[in-house]
């Protein structure tokens, strides 16, 4: 498939000839989003029965562990079947049991939910370490250049806009709903890096082979003693809880290869790029170098002017053309180039012809920009889809935080009616059985957002097409109905 023959799809709804968006926003002279140094140049919802939610007498049962989806890791794994698991997955297992991952996760969203910057961290400071630690141990078992199966959602830039984060994950699905590879550029910029970093971690550590973390130019000590997460680390944790981290990001993986046809990076090519054979050799642990190939993997930016390579504005690396693009691509054999590291207005911006996107989701960027955040889905057949998150701030932003924590548990339903579909399946929805209860992952139609729904709350779910899947039962009707 050739990039000029795929077919785009806006927020889920199928369109033809989708038009590129044409504005880009400049890049700031005081080094925002740019070199290490300072002043370096450079839907409408759905009309549904209204449900009043009445308060349980007891707390909702902590989510219980969903059985893992099969790999989308297509290098470095060992063929998954029922009953066994791969290296990565087996550690990581092991880490996540005397971690309580689970729980970790569960107070991590709990204050995404509430729209607020504490001074304070949900998470002690032995729990961030071992976190690290275990982290650190997974990225390490997995190669440099990570090669994936799709289905796949593509994220560009967070910079610790958490509150964005957990907007994505309502929009796109919360893991293992669907399978994730983010590009870089966690932390820095935004207020809540800490949470974002550690959300994420916490993520790969449970989900190892179907959750990936790509490193970004701001994964590098250098850059985040100078643009905001060395000073929070300073300010809410400690500073050896910043070097503990700093081990992390120098084991993040590099670059990721989807389905042989999509080259990912944070950045963008470099002239010392001779073959994925270079990438592969990268060592880790590693500290960003001055220049090089991987400091230009980080830092490069394509070029609509450039002729061949040039000096880039940042101060760092390079720009490079069409041309640069164009052999790459045909000396790979590969279709698209998909890049973060710059902020669009759109989200997401085209270059050459379809042949390099740049993805990037923050939206409201620092709060100075009036952006869109994206995420563009790849399915099985390497269409591509946007999906979009509008710029949100202050008042707006918790708002919507509130009413999306709201959605998260479906009320009591308090007649034997039947009532419309509720709920729609989105991409893998898991329902396994404990002794007292089941618990499933679901789109809520109304507004698209994720949500648990538990038996203790639903007496029933009615739907059509069972699957029996491993360790589990799937979903695989369109939509479900909601009985009680």
């Amino acid at each position: 498939m050739s990039a000029s023959d795929a077919k785009l799809v806006a927020n889920g709804t199928p369109a033809i000839n989708v038009p590129e968006p044409t504005r880009s926003l400049t890049q700031p002279s005081n080094g925002l989003h740019g070199s290490p140094y300072p002043n370096t140049s450079s839907n409408e919802p759905s009309s549904l029965p209204s449900l009043s939610p009445q308060p349980s007498p007891k707390p909702l049962p902590a989510p219980i562990d969903i059985p893992a989806a099969q790999t989308i890791l297509s290098n470095g794994a060992t063929t998954f079947s029922p009953g066994s698991t791969t290296a990565s997955s087996v550690q990581a297992d092991m880490k996540s049991k005397s971690l309580d991952v689970d729980d970790m996760i569960q107070r991590l969203l709990d204050v995404g939910y509430t729209g607020k910057v504490s001074k304070s961290l949900c998470l002690k400071n032995t729990e961030i370490t071992s976190i690290c630690l275990a982290a650190r141990d997974v990225f390490l078992s997995q190669p440099t250049l990570v090669e994936l199966s799709p289905p796949v959602k593509i994220v560009g830039d967070v910079h610790g806009q958490y509150s964005d984060l957990i907007r994505l994950f309502e929009m796109c699905g919360f893991p293992p709903a669907a399978n994730y590879l983010f590009l870089g550029d966690y932390v820095d910029r935004g207020k809540q890096s800490l949470e974002t970093i550690l959300l994420l971690l916490c993520y790969k550590i449970k989900y190892p082979e179907n959750f990936f973390l790509l490193r970004g130019n701001h994964e590098c000590a250098n850059v985040t003693r100078v643009y905001g997460f060395y000073d929070e680390c300073k300010r809410r944790c400690n500073i050896k809880t910043w070097k503990t981290f700093i081990d992390v990001f120098n084991c993040l993986p590099i670059a990721a290869i989807v389905a042989s046809k999509i080259f990912c990076v944070h950045g963008g090519l470099s002239p010392s790029l001779h073959s994925m054979e270079d990438i592969k050799r990268i060592q880790r642990p590693t500290d960003v170098p001055d220049y090089g190939l991987l400091n230009d993997l980080l830092w490069s930016d394509p070029s609509d002017t450039a002729l061949d390579w040039e000096e880039n504005e940042r101060g760092v690396s390079y720009c490079f053309g069409k041309g640069i693009i164009n052999e790459f691509l045909v000396r790979y054999d590969m279709d698209l180039i998909c890049r973060a590291h710059m902020v669009v207005e759109d989200g997401y911006e085209f270059w050459n012809d379809r042949t390099l996107v740049t993805v990037f989701s923050a939206p409201n960027y620092c709060g100075e920009f009036d952006n869109y955040g994206a995420c563009m889905s790849v399915s099985e057949d390497l269409l591509c889809a946007f999906e979009l998150l509008k710029p949100l701030d202050g008042a707006a932003l918790r708002k919507e935080m509130t009413k999306a924590k709201r959605k998260r548990y479906l009320p009591w339903l308090s007649t034997n009616a039947l009532f419309s579909p509720l709920c729609q399946y989105n991409e893998h929805c898991y329902i396994t059985r404990d002794a007292t209860y089941l618990w499933g992952l679901y789109t809520d139609i109304a507004t698209r957002s994720s949500i648990f729904l538990w038996s203790k709350q639903l007496r029933s779910y009615v739907g059509t097409l069972y699957i029996h899947g491993i360790g589990a039962v799937q979903f695989s009707a369109l939509s479900i109905t909601v009985a009680r």
